[in-house]
C-alpha cells in the first residue's frame, strides 16, 4: 500500500506533493506561469491535474515529476479541476462561466458546457462519473448529466428563502459519497444538504466564518459516525454530526483562513490549508 500522500498549491506557480504520514516533501511540479487554484488526484495516485490563473489544465505524472499535457481552452483563470473516478475525464471550472470535461487519455476537449453567468466556482463528479455538479457565484448549483452535457436540474436558494432575498454566491458543491445528495456551501457562512433530485434542503450546517472566501468542504467518518467538515475564515476546522446538524468539534487549526480540507477516502485523516499568513499545510487524525 502506498503511503498516503498530500498535495497543496499555491500563487508561486508550483504543485508540492508531500507524503503526509511523515511529512516530507517528495515532488515539486513546475511549469504553469502563474498561480494555482486547484489540483485532482487519478484514482491510481499516478497523475494529478492543476488548475491555474493561466487559464489552462496541466496533468502530471507523480513519479517522473513531469508534465503530461497542457490543456488551453478557457480564457479565463482555472479555479477548479476533478477527475472522474475512471480516472478518464477532468472537469475544470473557471471565472469565464463555463465548465469543460477533458479526455485525459488524449488531452483534448470533449465537452464544454456554458454553464453559469458568473465565475463558476467548483465543478465535481458523483460516484460512477455520471454526474457532474457545478455551482456559480450567479447563486445556482447545477446538476449535469455528463454523457449529453444536459442540465438535469438547477438548485437555488428560492426554495429555501424568500424570493426577495439577494443572490447568496455558491462558493463549493460536491456529491455524497453516496451520490445521493448534493453539499452546498454559500458565502452566508451555511452549508446545505440538498436531495438534488426533488430540490429540497434536507440539513443546513452553520457556525463557521464563511463570507468572503470559497470554502472546500468534505466528508469524515469519525467514531463510526459521518461529519461534514469544513474551514472557516476565523482559522478553525469545524465538523458537524451529518444527521444532527450539530457542531462536534471546532479545531483552532491555523492562523489565517482554512480554505482547502480533504478527507482521506481510506483511512481517518484530514488534511487541511491556510492562507498567506499561516503557509501550512496539516494533516490530522480523525
Amino acid at each position: 500500500m502506498h503511503a498516503p500522500r498530500c498535495g497543496c498549491v499555491a500563487p508561486d506557480k508550483t504543485v508540492k506533493l508531500w507524503d503526509a504520514s511523515s511529512g516530507s516533501l517528495k515532488t515539486t511540479l513546475e511549469g504553469h506561469d502563474q498561480g494555482i487554484s486547484d489540483i485532482s488526484w487519478c484514482q491510481n495516485a499516478k497523475y494529478v491535474a492543476s488548475g491555474s490563473d493561466d487559464r489552462t489544465v496541466k496533468t502530471w505524472d507523480v513519479e517522473q515529476g513531469c508534465t503530461v499535457a497542457t490543456l488551453r481552452g478557457h480564457t479565463n483563470v482555472v479555479f477548479s479541476v476533478n477527475f472522474n473516478p475512471q480516472g478518464t475525464l477532468i472537469a475544470s471550472s473557471s471565472f469565464d462561466d463555463s465548465v469543460r470535461i477533458w479526455d485525459f487519455r488524449t488531452g483534448r476537449i470533449a465537452r464544454m458546457i456554458p454553464a453559469h453567468s458568473d465565475p463558476v466556482t467548483a465543478a465535481s463528479f458523483n460516484r460512477d462519473g455520471t454526474l457532474l455538479v457545478s455551482s456559480s457565484y450567479d447563486g445556482l448549483c447545477r446538476i449535469w448529466d455528463v454523457a449529453s452535457g444536459q442540465c438535469l436540474n438547477t438548485l437555488t436558494l428560492s426554495t429555501d428563502a424568500t424570493s426577495n432575498d439577494p443572490i447568496v454566491p455558491v462558493s463549493f458543491a460536491r456529491f455524497t459519497p453516496n451520490g445521493k445528495f448534493v453539499l452546498v456551501s454559500t458565502l452566508d457562512g451555511k452549508l446545505r444538504l440538498w436531495d438534488y433530485v426533488r430540490s429540497r434542503v434536507l440539513k443546513t450546517y452553520s457556525g463557521h466564518v464563511n463570507a468572503s472566501f470559497c470554502i472546500f468542504s468534505a466528508f469524515s467518518v469519525v467514531g463510526d459516525k459521518p461529519h461534514v467538515v469544513s474551514g472557516s475564515e476565523d482559522g478553525n476546522v469545524v465538523l458537524w454530526d451529518v444527521q444532527t446538524q450539530s457542531i462536534a468539534q471546532i479545531i483552532p487549526a491555523h492562523t489565517d483562513a482554512v480554505l482547502a480540507v480533504a478527507a482521506n477516502p481510506m483511512r481517518p485523516m484530514l488534511a487541511t490549508g491556510a492562507l498567506e499568513k499561516d503557509k501550512t499545510i496539516k494533516v490530522w487524525e480523525a
